[in-house]
């Protein structure tokens, strides 16, 4: 009861920020779209870039407003801002939507797709808009994919090559069951903590390590805390740019598709800027002192093979091997 509590008081003072925010009557369509990350993080950039492109299409008529740093709430509570028509947009990972869109837990398998080409084959296909608009029945409507990299485990004081070495640490991960199911199958300990409270629980010890992309693990700063990186790229799970159904539905024809448009052309932005940030945030994590340790993916992809197992007969399954016969036919 107590957590139901606070999180209507959450959500409350959330609205009642953003009405503080909203300015009088105006002949300029504003959409409110909030995030979890830092204004120097190349999503947030991207996003930038979207609000500038989309006034640019609309010739001024249309402008987004963009709340970094969690300043609405993490990524869960960003979603039910949505679905409520508070904000009309997000950048979420799509491992967040799992619990939203059951069919996005597709992307947390690991070693889910053969390369980067496999990836945006994937995210560009019939396959990829499939999941961005089953959304629809959640009232959260999937705009766009953007590159978040593949994640990687970084541990605070052990060296790590293995899934033994891994073997009964304590490994922080997003709230995802997915998530958490990897881990253990692995043989670590999975330990949600929330992205916020991360560095702190590195420093003290309340985890022996997590597992990030590179530039989420540079700009977090989490470098400063963690002497190991392992490149292992177990999941390469897309981030997901959403509006709300109800928001959605408010822009007229030609406003969605400059909407589009200008998604569109921030998914090409994004996706080379994040490959520059992936080089640049590896090589200053280095020089920090960091070891980057380059993986044997195939003893970890034996480890997790349960996984896979496990799914036959679900309807997940489908996708699976719709996504993995892409990656054949490449």
């Amino acid at each position: 009861m107590k957590k139901i509590k606070s999180r209507l008081i959450y959500l409350l003072s959330s609205i009642l920020f953003l009405m503080a925010c909203s300015g009088g009557t105006s002949d300029v369509t504003t959409i409110k779209l909030g995030h979890t990350l830092d204004t120097q993080h190349p999503v947030h950039v991207s996003l930038e870039y979207f609000g500038e492109e989309l006034a640019r299409l609309s010739k001024g008529t249309m402008d987004v407003t963009i709340f970094s740093s969690g300043q609405l709430g993490n990524e869960r509570e960003l979603l039910e801002l949505i679905q409520i028509g508070t904000i009309g947009m997000t950048k979420v990972s799509a491992s967040s939507m799992e619990a939203f869109v059951p069919q996005m837990q597709v992307f947390t398998l690991p070693y889910l797709f053969n390369d980067s080409d496999h990836f945006w084959k994937t995210l560009n296909s019939d396959v990829g808009q499939r999941l961005l608009d089953y959304g629809r029945d959640y009232r959260v409507k999937g705009l766009g994919y953007f590159d978040a990299g593949s994640r990687s485990f970084y541990t605070t004081s052990k060296r790590v090559e293995s899934p033994e070495d891994i073997a009964g640490m304590k490994i922080r991960v997003m709230n995802s069951q997915s998530a958490v199911d990897m881990v253990n199958t692995i043989g670590g300990s999975a330990t949600p903590i929330s992205f916020g409270e991360l560095y702190t629980a590195l420093q003290q010890g309340i985890v022996d390590g997590a597992e990030n992309n590179p530039p989420s693990f540079y700009f977090s700063k989490h470098f400063e805390v963690s002497q190991y990186y392992l490149l292992d790229e177990h999941t390469s799970i897309p981030d997901v740019i959403v509006i709300g159904t109800h928001r959605w539905n408010s822009l007229n024809a030609q406003q969605q598709a400059w909407l589009k448009q200008a998604m569109d052309a921030a998914t090409e932005f994004q996706k080379a800027l994040w490959a520059e940030s992936t080089q640049a945030s590896l090589a200053a994590v280095k020089a920090a002192g960091v070891e980057v340790i380059t993986a044997d993916k195939s003893l970890f992809q034996a480890k997790v093979q349960p996984l896979y197992d496990r799914l036959e007969g679900q309807p997940i399954h489908a996708l699976v091997k719709e996504i993995k016969a892409l990656g054949e036919s490449e």
